[in-house]
């Protein structure tokens, strides 16, 4: 194998991987995908083959969100280093992967299998011989069902044993599979405050029995919900929100991530009632006017979070206009992952912090 084949294949990977970035995504389980690629074949030295380019094509299914498996064939067209004479080269191959960093786009993973390698002259016997292959990949997601996507495989055949090194990069297009969508489920409502237990003092002794005076018993205090939004003003963290406001478990006027597709701030079909919900409570309160606050979770940069927050809480300012509301009425802030309303270590607190909130500008 050439020093000099070695060397591109390396600064091919390192700018590769330079060029990625942390930017959040998600593998999926059930899908399958399609893998065109291209990319070069360096032989033994000892099997007298010059190195040349590769085509190739792999059909892959995600059993779950780490593991999946590959059904790959590979084209090569050399020649023989003596004679030059063409020698055509087949490879197929069964592989496993296993992937690291399944929630972001940057996705790297390892892979190995078993399959077969044949060679065919332009004169003389085909030859095929049984091979073992290992390596490292990345997938970077352009979208969430496409992805560039770079390979670096050491092939070794049995028959004689030699040592290959194949090296691709293509696209990975992927078909269904299970998308997740967070479920909020709305805050159970706390149970009033027990009654105070009152003790009654046995009457002082007299020389004339004399009736005891009633107890007079005192009603626990009512909790109170000023802003009538089924949160009691104790655990209220947003005192003034509207009447008919959907709001969350906090007492504030929150719109889920049910509104956007992964990673995008165009509101989805499926999340206009909740906005129209929103429109109905402005024409009900016309003279509230309310700040639109765009929220993230933590993951991808804090740059690209907080540019997705002023998006998406524009996008549902758009929308509020487009339905009639006055936009002077309107404001937008983007706070990225800055202001969570849960925790950030589990998905589920992730889920939560993705929203927009709607706070009522006094």
């Amino acid at each position: 194998m050439k020093k000099s084949d070695v060397l591109t294949t390396v600064v091919s990977c390192v700018l590769f991987l330079f060029l990625a970035s942390g930017v959040s995504a998600e593998m999926r389980a059930g899908a399958a995908s399609i893998s065109p690629m291209v990319g070069g074949y360096a032989f033994d030295g000892e099997q007298d083959l010059d190195n040349g380019p590769t085509y190739g094509l792999g059909i892959g299914y995600n059993l779950d969100e780490r593991w999946g498996v590959e059904a790959a064939f590979n084209y090569i067209d050399t020649d023989f280093n003596t004679g030059n004479r063409d020698m055509n080269v087949s490879l197929y191959r069964l592989d496993g992967l296993y992937h690291f960093n399944i929630t972001d786009r940057f996705v790297p993973y390892l892979a190995a299998g078993v399959g077969g390698i044949g060679f065919n002259p332009a004169r003389g016997d085909s030859n095929y011989d049984t091979m073992i292959n290992y390596g490292v990949g990345v997938k970077y997601f352009l979208t969430e069902s496409i992805a560039l996507r770079g390979d670096v495989r050491h092939v070794i055949s049995f028959n004689e044993t030699y040592n290959n090194l194949l090296y691709t990069m293509g696209l990975s297009f992927f078909f269904g599979g299970e998308k997740k969508v967070a479920v909020v489920l709305p805050a159970p409502e706390p149970a009033p405050a027990p009654a105070k237990e009152i003790v009654v003092a046995p009457p002082a002794p007299v020389l004339e029995p004399v009736p005891a005076p009633a107890p007079v018993l005192t009603p626990a205090p009512e909790p109170k919900d000023s802003d009538g939004d089924g949160v009691y003003d104790d655990v209220d963290e947003c005192p003034d929100t509207p009447a008919r406001a959907r709001v969350d478990k906090r007492g504030c006027w929150v719109l889920g991530n049910i509104l956007f597709d992964f990673d995008k701030s165009i509101i989805k079909p499926e999340g206009r009632p909740i906005l129209d919900e929103v429109v109905a409570v402005l024409n009900n309160n016309p003279s509230v006017r309310v700040d639109l606050q765009g929220h993230t979770d933590s993951t991808g940069s804090d740059a690209w979070n907080q540019g997705l927050s002023e998006r998406r809480a524009q996008a549902v300012m758009e929308y509020q206009v487009s339905a009639g509301i006055d936009p002077n009425r309107l404001t937008t802030k983007g706070f990225g992952e800055s202001v969570p309303a849960a925790t950030n270590e589990t998905k589920e607190g992730r889920a939560l912090n993705r929203r927009v909130e709607l706070k009522p500008i006094p």
